[in-house]
């Protein structure tokens, strides 16, 4: 069980993120890819099968590696996931709805403002927006796709946020953590002089923001920060738009292991994932408590705790390689229970469609 890692509890604060990226960052990520995808292709023929992964979770579409709905993990949760998860609704067409109606839905599910909203078919942040009033939903429900769903979620205020990376073995049904990935979210420090627009720009990091269309700073670019001013640029912590991972190992606990395996294994079928959650307090989240969830992912989550800066090349490479070996291997023992893979042209298909919905999202913010 992994006790300690790079970053110590201690480190965790609301603090700036460098200015620098680490070297996985810095790559394009076609070349990234490209030792990734051999691999891929190498276990594809190990074990007979490239699409093997999606047997992963046989209950969720592909497995969880793409084309996969948020909610779809919310709704296999059991009593105790149910109760740690963040209230939500899934509302389908709601640019279609009157607001009176949408209101009611919102106060029925718990949900007040400011919240959430995330389209269901998404990924890295894409169409992600903090909304703090009605007029603001309808506003943005007037953006979105028809005929989509569009998931709702009361708004998480906790200071931390973390992504837990889960395995349970098939065949031993022994579920372990594997990795805890630390979210920073892009942000700068006022110096009383240069505009918002001047620091954002003097941050390699934060540039990302403005040069993503796909994303829009809630906050004036032309304002004057005060000297000490922490400015929060989004609501989303991607390395898309500036976000900061770290490698959180140091927060794995027996107690957060058994936290976290005891929502896995009321959802059917769960074996590989990752849980994203809220928090306050690092010791209150080694001890297994204190947290709030705000999605899952499933056999499609990468490993975000190799993108810390601190972590190298070859070892960041190792931690996903690892990932990617795991996930195969996880594939195959739940193909020998006598579940299948999905075919390699309908993964094609599910991939294809949510690309083309990612680009009809709003920008998120």
């Amino acid at each position: 069980m992994p006790t300690q890692g790079r970053c110590r509890a201690d480190d965790i604060d609301s603090g700036l993120q460098p200015a620098t990226c680490g070297m996985l960052e810095r790559m394009p990520k076609w070349l990234i890819c490209v030792p990734l995808v051999c691999q891929w292709l190498w276990l594809g023929l190990r074990y007979g099968s490239l699409t093997l992964p999606s047997a992963a979770n046989p209950q969720i579409t592909s497995g969880g590696l793409v084309g996969e709905g948020k909610t779809e993990y919310f709704e296999q949760m059991g009593p105790t996931g149910r109760a740690a998860t963040a209230p939500w609704i899934g509302v389908r067409d709601i640019g279609a709805m009157p607001a009176g109606v949408l209101a009611a839905l919102l106060s029925a599910a718990g949900i007040g403002f400011p919240l959430v909203a995330k389209p269901n078919l998404g990924l890295c942040g894409y169409g992600v927006r903090k909304l703090d009033s009605l007029a603001a939903l309808t506003d943005y429900a007037a953006l979105f796709p028809a005929a989509q769903t569009l998931v709702l979620q009361q708004y998480l205020p906790h200071e931390h946020e973390a992504g837990i990376f889960y395995v349970r073995d098939p065949q031993s049904g022994k579920g372990r953590l594997i990795g805890l990935a630390l979210r920073y979210y892009p942000r700068v420090r006022g110096d009383g002089r240069s505009t918002l627009g001047e620091l954002i720009r003097g941050n390699l990091r934060t540039l990302r923001l403005l040069r993503s269309s796909a994303h829009a700073c809630p906050h004036d670019l032309d304002s004057v920060p005060a000297a000490g001013q922490t400015v929060r640029l989004a609501t989303i912590g991607s390395t898309r738009v500036g976000g900061l991972y770290r490698d959180g190992a140091a927060l794995i606990t027996e107690a957060l292991t058994e936290a976290i395996d005891a929502i896995a294994r009321e959802m059917p079928e769960f074996h590989f994932g990752r849980f994203d959650v809220r928090f306050d307090d690092p010791d209150a989240l080694r001890a297994g408590h204190g947290f709030s969830i705000m999605e899952v992912n499933g056999a499609g989550s990468e490993a975000i705790h190799a993108w810390d800066p601190n972590v190298g090349l070859l070892a960041g490479l190792r931690m996903v390689f690892a990932k990617q070996r795991l996930l195969f291997e996880i594939g195959a023992a739940n193909r020998r229970r006598g579940m299948r893979p999905i075919g390699l042209r309908e993964l094609a298909r599910l991939n294809a469609d949510q690309n083309r919905l990612i680009n009809l999202y709003p920008a998120s913010n």
